[in-house]
């Protein structure tokens, strides 16, 4: 069983161009992708200046993104984060986030989803004041469908020690309070989850009351440290028979729009074909139908240097490389480029770049 597929962009480091965000949609429809959130970490007129309307250049360029969607038959969505609005939900906090959801519903959304995650948790009663946060956005919005992601999104330990420790019973409490219809974005077991087992899944469907949709982080590669490596392998430990246990799969893809399209479409084969998916096949058969059989042999060649050792473990070979890739007339190629050159890395976790 192959869920909905989707993509949210929801990492830290520089948002994907406009025309790049365009092309690689429209292929990502192609392989079987059902829906897009806009998300970027590094929007913060969606985040910490969530208050503040988008330029009116922005917010032509997201209308114009949607109107793309729409005419490939992929839904759009916006992630909205109004930054610890549960730490003063009053009055004019709550004009504040209507009108921001007004501006939004201009561009034209299908999906909205309010965002808690990376923001302090340790806060009384925080279950009930997300709910309350995503319910009113759920009657003033004209988008369809509504998502939320918890500020506890994931069963990792990390979030208890960055944000703050989980409220007991957070996730039950949660679910017991929010509609039915409004779907939860779960990361997994990890942040960056290695494997999503029907166990585990069936686990937080049961403390939701609904079947979790997905946030996948692969191949997302921001942040200080994995920035610096290409993620390019076939997805491994996302076996089909998850499927039945989730509402959506949605995956945060790498700070290179064109390379993301080689593991997302290892992902749809990992559903498709079931127990007969072999991730490296998976790649091969990717990289070759999405860039080309010359780029794809080099990818192959250099998969280990690029995902396996990383940008500061390169030595003479960065050079090497760079004289290699520079020879090829391909975005997928010129993406190379650019990582190799450092341009894509994030020395921190910086929203209002």
């Amino acid at each position: 069983m192959t869920p909905e597929l989707g993509v949210i962009e929801g990492y830290f480091g520089r948002p994907w161009r406009h025309e790049d965000r365009k092309q690689v949609l429209t292929r990502l429809r192609g392989l079987g992708f059902s829906y897009f959130h806009y998300a970027p970490k590094a929007d913060a007129f969606l985040r910490r200046r969530w208050r503040e309307p988008h330029p009116d250049a922005a917010l032509a360029e997201l209308a114009e993104l949607s109107a793309h969607c729409r005419s490939l038959g992929l839904r759009f969505g916006a992630g909205l984060s109004p930054y610890e609005l549960y730490r003063d939900f009053s009055g004019p906090a709550r004009d504040a986030f209507v009108a921001k959801l007004r501006s939004l519903d201009a561009i034209g959304l299908d999906d909205l989803a309010i965002l808690f995650d990376d923001t302090r948790g340790d806060v009384a009663g925080l279950a009930a004041l997300e709910a309350e946060i995503v319910h009113i956005a759920q009657a003033h919005t004209r988008a369809r469908r509504v998502l939320m992601c918890p500020t506890y999104y994931s069963d990792d330990r990390m979030l208890d020690i960055v944000f703050g420790p989980r409220p007991a019973g957070y996730l039950e409490d949660l679910g017991r309070r929010l509609d039915p219809r409004v779907g939860v974005y779960w990361t997994g077991e990890e942040i960056c989850t290695r494997e999503f087992g029907p166990g585990h899944l069936a686990r937080v469907a049961d403390q939701l009351r609904r079947k979790p949709t997905l946030w996948d982080n692969y191949p997302v590669n921001d942040g200080p440290r994995m920035s610096r490596f290409l993620h390019l392998r076939g997805f491994t430990g996302r076996p089909s028979v998850i499927g039945p246990h989730i509402a959506a799969h949605a995956i945060n893809p790498a700070l290179q729009p064109h390379l993301t399209l080689i593991p997302a479409a290892t992902l749809v084969a990992a559903y498709r074909q079931g127990q007969g998916y072999v991730y490296m096949s998976a790649f091969r058969e990717a990289a070759h139908a999405q860039a080309g059989d010359e780029l794809a042999a080099m990818l192959e060649e250099d998969l280990h240097a690029l995902q396996g050792r990383g940008l500061d473990q390169l030595g003479e070979d960065r050079a090497r490389l760079r004289a290699r890739y520079a020879a090829v007339d391909h975005p997928m190629a010129a993406e190379l480029l650019r990582w190799l050159d450092g341009a894509d890395t994030v020395d921190g976790w910086i929203e209002d770049a």
